[in-house]
């Protein structure tokens, strides 16, 4: 890969070219391409969609219809399959209240310690609202999930199943196409619930190979927009959901008697939508493909083998990565502390005196951080088609920077 050419890309280089950005799993950068489609719907055919007899609103809805078909094709999914929210957790928290009305006392949910925020709140709440039975599913010593523990949680009652594919903090990949076979061995009628916001720039999704019930991601990990999140349903079950926001052009028929909705996905989609962020999602998803996912892959693994033992050689025991030792189990991020040094003060000097964006805190996944890994806070370097072996040099230099000043 051509990381030089990738970078000119990216608007953001051109303006700070000493710029060291290791912080793609909060957000990917976004390339020229992308930002150039949002301004052409502004500049060009700036009209609502769906809604017009005009021809620009007609081009806005035939680009925001020609989104869900590249989206579709890129999950090999149904279009009625897919619909556009606001982002991953939109998409999430949409799955748990839009099937409340679905669940009893008697059931059970199941999720796993390491879920985002975003895959834990929804469900806990659920929970909470129906008195359904909240089970969390523990990982091992060495960051992955316990999978056999997992299956124990999972009984005849057992109506969701949610879980990450990839850990935002401790880079594990979970064997999500396994996992389904299995649970569904235990008990066919348990929904399972994916959460790709951390796969999807690092790895081929394919929804009809894993049989997943939802998957749902946000466009702003992909390259694209912030604010545009895709929510991947099986038909069956996308109709079933008790839509959480009502008007606009969801409807069917109003009546002062009744309401009714019409067909998937536009049942789910109400209101004026982020259309240019969505249509700009096109380019978005074409840019990833270009690069081709075994090769990002093959980039992001060089990298992460690089950084690993750059960390360990320079810092030794003075430094705790969390997270599988196997680079093949785990995807582009490494979550770490250093000595007692706080993240925050890490990642504050790394900005200040050698211009390393990184991110510091508990990313969103508080009790992974304070029940399971026993620390308050990691400092996290995560990785793109970006990023060169040079960038962590600059990096690891400006640790020991950090180390000097704090110690």
């Amino acid at each position: 890969m051509d990381i030089d050419a990738i970078k000119r890309d990216y608007d953001i280089f051109t303006r700070d070219e000493s710029l060291i950005y290791l912080d793609s799993c909060a957000t990917s950068l976004t390339p020229r391409i992308v930002t150039a489609k949002l301004l052409e719907y502004y500049n060009s055919y700036n009209a609502n969609i769906a809604r017009g007899a005009y021809k620009a609103s007609t081009k806005a809805t035939e680009e925001f219809e020609m989104s869900r078909k590249v989206v579709a094709n890129f999950l090999n999914a149904q279009l009625e399959e897919v619909v556009f929210t606001s982002g991953t957790t939109a998409s999430l928290n949409m799955i748990a209240h839009g099937l409340t009305s679905q669940i009893s006392n008697t059931d059970n949910i199941v999720v796993t310690a390491m879920e985002h925020h975003a895959n834990f709140i929804p469900w806990q709440q659920l929970c909470e609202h129906t008195h359904a039975d909240f089970r969390v599913a523990p990982i091992t010593d060495d960051g992955l999930l316990d999978t056999d523990q997992l299956l124990e949680l999972i009984d005849e009652n057992t109506k969701i199943l949610a879980l990450t594919h990839v850990s935002n903090v401790l880079g594990t990949i979970n064997p999500i196409k396994e996992l389904t076979q299995k649970v569904r061995a235990k008990n066919q009628n348990t929904l399972i619930v994916v959460d790709a916001a951390q796969s999807v720039a690092h790895m081929k999704l394919d929804v009809a190979d894993v049989d997943c019930d939802f998957l749902a991601f946000s466009m702003h990990k992909l390259f694209g927009p912030t604010g545009v999140g895709v929510l991947y349903g099986k038909k069956e079950h996308l109709e079933k959901l008790t839509p959480i926001f009502t008007g606009g052009e969801m409807i069917q028929e109003v009546t002062t008697a009744c309401t009714t909705f019409r067909e998937l996905p536009h049942r789910l989609e109400a209101g004026t939508p982020h259309i240019a962020g969505v249509i700009a999602s096109q380019e978005a998803i074409a840019y990833a493909k270009s690069f081709g996912f075994e090769k990002i892959r093959e980039h992001e693994k060089e990298l992460l083998t690089y950084c690993t033992n750059n960390l360990v050689e320079n810092f030794g025991d003075d430094i705790k990565i969390f997270g599988p030792c196997d680079i093949s189990l785990r995807s582009g991020a490494i979550s770490f502390t250093l000595k007692n040094h706080h993240p925050h003060d890490i990642a504050t000097i790394l900005d200040d005196k050698k211009n390393v964006a990184i991110r510091a805190g508990q990313h969103c996944a508080m009790p992974l951080h304070l029940e399971t890994l026993k620390t308050n806070a990691t400092a996290r370097v995560s990785f793109s088609v970006y990023n060169t072996k040079a960038d962590i040099d600059a990096f690891i230099d400006g640790l020991k920077k950090v180390d000097e000043i704090l110690s």
